[in-house]
């Protein structure tokens, strides 16, 4: 029996992804544990492997690269030979299943179950409308939820669905096309976007987040990477790296800023692996280097600089993204001098730095002299630290950075 691929669910929150591209061709044959196709779902790009060996055979309306994909959604069939297709399905496929621990890591048999796993017409509002508007039209349960949030008239769309049935996304498709009012128009919230938007919501409501600044010389520091820039190596820690390097030891000696809120006690981390807010272009990601605190400058900065560019390219691995006790976000290259830079659970603090200025700053006798000064952002959850902790930690991150060299030997 020819056995269906699927769409599956990358993550517990997943329900859709962006389909980035085929990775083998209509009528190739396939072996177990090759890579199918490769899906963005919340926050990389992963390729996604077949459980099962057969002739790839793409289903009518598989999706193309860009479109917008629901977990579940038939995407083609793994074919014995002399084997046919089964015909497409209906809004069947609109269902994701539910995911399986027991069997997620089990190959099917063939018995027509997804062999994929993770390593429209015009709309016109229906606002005036009665609520039994298209009640006669043939639509799934999930099409006429879409209706309604989106105010589309069922009886205008032009269906796709197994026996003239309107599916969701034709509903979305038209929706999508629809003029918006007053001269607005419509930008589709990708994958990554929603999950953005979710992990900030789950802070604030998670958190009790409270934010201190505190005004620092970087003068050292500035000559400090001058001089690194200076040695003509290939690779030059940024700012960012040097502050990483600084933060661990600060964090080790006031450790319960890395704590992480479990309820009825505290976790705190073994090893200091720090979070690097990165902006990805379409989204902001935070991959994670390891180990900090026994890591050398240099070897801090290979690390940043290769999780950033595949961050930038959508090739991180949600393994790069998971295991920080403590972020840092800098804005400084945008000119943003402070901001209050949001907790990313389940961490309880996050840094923010601004950008470095050429001061005056006044002496003993009454002269002044030019000093590099910014601005250290501190957001901590109250829940875990009280405000003199979290000042006390300021504190000493300041003297470390004010007298880098005695901590970048």
């Amino acid at each position: 029996m020819p056995i269906e691929i699927q769409l599956p669910r990358l993550g517990w929150s997943m329900e859709e992804g962006t389909f980035v591209a085929w990775l083998k061709k209509d009528g190739d044959y396939i072996k177990q544990g090759e890579p199918l196709f490769t899906i963005e779902g919340d926050k990389a790009a992963q390729d996604v492997e077949a459980t099962d060996s057969g002739i790839l055979r793409l289903a009518p309306d598989a999706p193309k690269e860009g479109e917008m994909v629901q977990v579940g959604r038939l995407l083609g069939w793994l074919l014995a030979e002399a084997e046919t297709a089964s015909p497409v399905r209906g809004e069947a496929s609109e269902k994701p299943p539910a995911p399986d621990s027991e069997n997620a890591q089990i190959s099917p048999s063939r018995q027509g179950i997804s062999t994929a796993t993770a390593p429209a017409g015009n709309a016109s509002p229906s606002a005036g409308l009665p609520e039994s508007a298209g009640d006669s039209v043939p639509a799934s349960p999930r099409a006429r939820r879409a209706a309604r949030q989106h105010h589309v008239d069922l009886s205008t769309l032009s269906p796709t669905g197994q026996g003239g049935r309107i599916r969701e996304r034709d509903v979305l498709a038209a929706a999508a096309a629809t003029p918006s009012a007053g001269g607005f128009k419509k930008v589709p919230l990708t994958p990554k976007r929603r999950t953005i938007a979710a992990r900030l919501m789950h802070s604030r409501q998670t958190t009790v987040p409270v934010t201190i600044t505190s005004r620092c010389d970087a003068t050292q520091l500035v000559t400090h990477r001058a001089q690194l820039k200076a040695t003509g190596g290939s690779l030059v820690p940024s700012f960012t790296d040097v502050l990483l390097k600084l933060t661990a030891p600060a964090l080790r000696q006031h450790p319960m800023l890395a704590a992480t809120w479990a309820e009825d006690h505290l976790l705190l981390p073994e090893f200091i692996h720090l979070g690097l807010a990165v902006d990805a272009g379409d989204g902001l990601l935070v991959p994670v280097i390891r180990d900090v605190e026994s890591s050398s400058l240099m070897q801090i900065a290979t690390q940043s600089q290769k999780l950033i560019a595949a961050a930038r390219a959508g090739q991180l691995a949600a393994a790069d993204m998971q295991g920080a006790c403590f972020t840092l976000s800098n804005l400084g290259s945008l000119g943003v001098e402070a901001f209050t830079p949001v907790i990313n659970p389940p961490e309880s603090a996050i840094l923010g730095i601004g950008a470095i200025v050429r001061e005056a700053v006044p002496l003993d006798d009454g002269s002044f002299t030019a000093r590099d000064r910014f601005t250290l952002s501190l957001t901590f959850d109250h829940r875990v630290n009280d405000g003199a902790a979290a000042a006390r930690f300021l504190q000493t991150l300041r003297q470390l950075i004010e007298q880098p060299l005695l901590s970048l030997v």
